[in-house]
């Protein structure tokens, strides 16, 4: 069987093993986090064990830490149960933040992805009705990331409360939720090597935000429903092994940068989205010239590379990405985009392999079209 080169760790990234074996430990035992015998006891103490890492990695206090399902349902909790009847949210926010109210105000970001704080904050001004803003710390689609800082001094002035979905940039940058100042972030455990279905909702203080989930009393009343023990060991694994490898993630910068030097010198007009703003160290959104990112997505796939087109198909029609549309980009490039992302388990010489196979269908399809 043909290795996996796996360059979609924004998708979700790979668990590390010693996240897996942690959690079949859990498994192979009974008990319910909210029993008070012995087993459920002993399923508490994991749950807050788990509970410190994380609120240890972004700098939170245990108490702030809720856990959720999944990321999504942390954006969907803090966007609709804020009591704010404003929203007002930025235009390249994940779908999960997006969706999650359909009388958002849009606010808008400059041609590198990033938020228009003039714009934002004569959106505050325009009414004096309480408001909550929400705006990303890093884009998923191209690494770019948000001045949450500035953000959440604006919203302050104008009394409105900031919700920050973090799901991309931990575990990826340090983040620090008290120096971002934002009143709530949204975390996903599969975004940092831990297991898909585990998320996390961050609160200042547990009064700004309602409860969104109904039923039991777990998660201090505030997400009803027994406690995912196994997923919450293994995100709580996952957390603490970010931690220690922040320096070691840092560094995939060299590589990414490496990789859109080679692939700048196959073909000159590519395009490297957010290239001049601060970035994830692990992302790259980038143009072939003349070829459809679907195109590229499918081919890449038959020489074992997994990528992303970050762009939709409906119908047979590819649409141009939302993020890139906001950032002011012609349709017929954007079309032509992909996002490559790397990760814990990425080597030098996956990069080879990539920049073998994206010159090969560049020289068959690209160039003709150019």
């Amino acid at each position: 069987m043909t290795e996996i080169v796996y360059f979609d760790y924004n998708a979700t990234t790979p668990p590390r093993p010693e996240v897996a074996d942690a959690m079949m430990e859990v498994l192979r035992v009974a008990g319910n986090a909210s029993a008070v015998h012995a087993s459920g006891r002993a399923a508490r103490a994991r749950v807050d064990e788990a509970r410190a890492s994380i609120a240890a990695l972004i700098g939170a206090e245990p108490g702030q830490i809720i856990f959720t399902g999944s990321g999504t349902e942390a954006n969907n909790q803090a966007l609709r149960e804020s009591g704010r009847k404003r929203l007002i949210v930025s235009a390249i926010e994940h779908e999960a933040v997006r969706s999650a109210r359909a009388d958002a105000e849009i606010s808008p970001v400059d041609e590198n992805g990033i938020i228009n704080l003039e714009a934002l904050e004569q959106i505050l001004a325009g009414s004096d009705e309480p408001a909550q803003v929400a705006v990303m710390l890093a884009n998923n689609e191209t690494g770019v990331i948000q001045p949450i800082a500035e953000v959440s001094s604006i919203a302050r002035r104008h009394g409105a409360l900031v919700h920050c979905d973090a799901v991309q940039a931990v575990g990826k940058i340090p983040v620090d939720v008290v120096a971002l100042g934002a009143d709530s972030y949204a975390l996903s455990s599969h975004k940092f090597a831990g297991p898909q279905g585990v998320g996390v909702l961050v609160m200042r203080t547990p009064d700004i935000i309602g409860r969104f989930v109904h039923g039991g009393g777990q998660e201090r009343g505030l997400r009803a429903g027994t406690e995912n023990v196994a997923g919450i060991v293994g995100l709580g694994v996952a957390a603490r092994l970010a931690a220690q490898a922040l320096p070691k993630y840092a560094k995939l910068a060299e590589l990414r940068d490496g990789l859109e030097r080679r692939l700048r010198d196959i073909a000159p007009d590519m395009i490297v989205f957010g290239q001049d703003s601060e970035r994830l160290p692990n992302t790259a959104k980038l143009t072939m010239p003349g070829v459809p990112g679907d195109t590229q997505v499918m081919a890449m796939d038959l020489a074992g590379i997994a990528i992303s087109a970050g762009s939709a198909c409906a119908a047979g029609k590819v649409e141009p990405p939302y993020v890139l549309s906001a950032m002011g980009v012609p349709d017929d490039i954007s079309i032509t985009a992909t996002r490559v992302s790397l990760g814990w388990q990425t080597r030098p010489e996956d990069l080879d392999k990539f920049v073998a196979a994206w010159e090969k269908l560049y020289n068959r399809v690209g160039r003709k079209v150019g």
